[in-house]
Formats: structure tokens, sequence, C-alpha cells
């Protein structure tokens, strides 16, 4: 396999062309799929496989860049994008990504950006995770106990907005905007604001397009149906990742070569993602986004295993780990998408 490594002239290292283009089609699809940049997969993967923190981090905003441009445009083909809720985003997600990117370099002078990022990664990973599986679960278990009671019922349980994301509409401070697209009439501008600004925060911390974070905040504190916030949120992370890229490329921590080739990987993946969720709707994404984020959250935590104990055993599971997940979620996808056009054309 060394026949296939190539030398990196910004970061300095040789890297796998084939694992670049491998976790750029599996994070396309996924990212299509989802809604999100990918980079709780992309920046823990390129940094279990050598990448320093910081180059993992602008390398990928680079990656999402790109891709989400292309998720983007197919999303709003389908009708899956709320224009005007992504245009307000640039106004807080750029201010918070600065903020982010300043804290990670200060880390890196300091020495420990790769425990502080790692551990940050997991708090989010686990914690959204669980809270999305109970929520699916609940639902369900609501929905079939109505079932009982009322044969009339749909199939799927019908997605309302969360109670936290009722009160959040209800505050009155000015000036107050509509979102037709979302179906939310009459938001305070400063909610959608400090949204936007903490998910950029996250995105210049933690090298993601903060779609990860941004799909279950638009779902679960603003209430856009799932479909909405997933074009939505791909819209918003082009504008949070392309502002990442080129204030970590001024730094010098962005390898361009590297996320080129991903972005090759990518451009198929999306068109991939985005098709199946013709076909996967509603709480079905919502539950293989929790299954996937876990998957990923114990990958880093393998990583940190790895570094405080010394241990290299725990690097190759988390390296294993995170490729397999990516992999088996982008097959399942890849089959609810035939298994779709098959009862389609049925």
């Amino acid at each position: 396999m060394d026949s296939f490594n190539i030398y990196l002239p910004i970061s300095g290292i040789e890297f796998n062309i084939l694992v670049l283009v491998t976790i750029g089609f599996c994070v396309g699809t996924l990212g299509g799929f989802f809604g999100v940049g990918g980079a709780w997969i992309v920046t823990p993967a390129l940094n279990i496989f050598g990448f320093s923190m910081p180059f993992a981090i602008g390398t990928d905003l680079a990656h999402i860049f790109g891709k989400s441009i292309i998720a983007t445009r197919k999303h709003s083909k389908l009708g899956n994008v709320d224009w005007r809720l992504g245009m307000f985003s640039v106004f807080g997600s750029i201010i918070g990504i600065e903020g982010g990117k300043r804290f990670v370099l200060l880390l890196e002078r300091a020495g420990n950006v790769g425990p502080v990022v790692r551990w940050t990664y997991m708090v989010f990973l686990f914690g959204l995770g669980i809270y999305m599986l109970y929520d699916y679960y609940s639902t369900v278990k609501k929905h079939k106990e109505e079932e009982t009671r009322d044969t009339t019922v749909s199939e799927e349980p019908v997605e309302a907005a969360t109670l936290l994301a009722l009160k959040l509409r209800s505050f009155k401070i000015p000036p107050r905007i509509s979102l037709p697209a979302s179906g939310i009439e009459g938001i305070s501008f400063w909610i959608v604001f400090f949204l936007f600004m903490l998910t950029g925060f996250l995105s210049g911390f933690m090298g993601v397009g903060g779609g990860f974070i941004l799909l279950p905040a638009l779902i679960y504190l603003l209430g856009c149906p799932t479909t909405v916030a997933v074009g939505t949120s791909l819209l918003s992370v082009c504008f949070m990742s392309g502002y990442g890229c080129f204030t970590y490329s001024v730094s010098g921590r962005t390898e361009l070569l590297a996320a080129m080739i991903m972005l090759i990987g990518a451009a198929i993946g999306a068109q991939v993602g985005v098709l199946a969720t013709r076909f996967v709707r509603g709480y079905g994404i919502r539950f293989l986004f929790a299954v996937m984020i876990i998957l990923a959250g114990l990958s880093v935590a393998f990583k940190q295993a790895q570094t405080s104990l010394d241990m290299p055993v725990f690097g190759s599971l988390a390296a294993y780990l995170v490729m397999g997940a990516a992999g088996s979620m982008t097959l399942l996808i890849f089959v609810r998408l035939l298994i779709g056009f098959r009862r389609e054309r049925a």
C-alpha cells in the first residue's frame, strides 16, 4: 500500500491517497444524508491516521466547504433548504468561528490542544447521541400507543416542535423574524443569532462545519422539520466551513492537496446521500444520525485512551471503528436508496 502514499507539502507528512478518497466518499454520503459536514468523522480520522490536530481541523474545514456546496445544491432542488434562515446564520457564525480558532491556537501554544478537543468531542457526541436516541424511542413508543387506540394514525410519527422550541419562539425581544419555509413565525432575531454564534464557535474550535450540532439545534431548539433542517444545516455549513477554511489557511494549518483529494470522493458520495433522504425521512434520519455520532464518539474515546495510557492498540481500534462505522452507515444508506428506487418504480 506504500505505493499509494503521497507527500503532503504543507503538513510535511506522507499519507495514503486511497484512505483520503475513501474518507471523502463515506463522509460525502453521510453529509448529504444527515445535513452535516461530517467533520465529527473526518477530523478524528485524519488525527488518528497521522495529522496533527490543528492540521486535521484546517484540512477538514477546506474539504467540508467544497462538499457542502454540492450537497446544498442538490437539497435545494428537493425543496429542503430554508434560504432565509441560512442567510441569517452568517451574522453569528463568523464571529463564533473566529473565537473558536483563536482558542485552538492558544491551546496549541500551551501544548494541550489534542486532549482538550477530543474531550469536547466526546461530551458533545455522546450527549447528543444519547438524547436523540431517547427522543426517538420515546416518540415511537408514544406513536405505537396511539396506533392501538386509533387505526387512522399515520405509519410514521408526525414531527412537532418541542416544548423548548415553543418556549424560545415565545420570547418577544425585537426584531422578530418569520421563516415560512420552516413553519416558524415571529421568532426573535437574537435567538437565531446566538444559536449560530454558539455553533460557529464550536465549528472553529472542533474543526467541524457545525452541522452535527446545528442539525439537532434546528430540530429541537427552533422546531424545524427534519428534512428542512438537513438542507438548511448544509447551507449554514457552507458559510461556516468556508470562513473557517480561510482563517485556518491564513494561519498555515490547511493541507489543501489532501482536501482536494477527499473532495473527489465526497462529490460522488453527496449525490447518493441527498437522494436517500427521499426514502428515509423524519425520525428515521434522526435515529441513524444518533447511532452514527455515538460510534464516532467511541472512536475519539479510544484515541484519547491511546494517548493517556500510551497503548497503540487503542489507536488501531479507533481507526477501525471510525472507518468501519462510516463505511457501514454508508452501505446502509446506499441499500435504503436502492430499496426506495425499486418501490418507486413498482
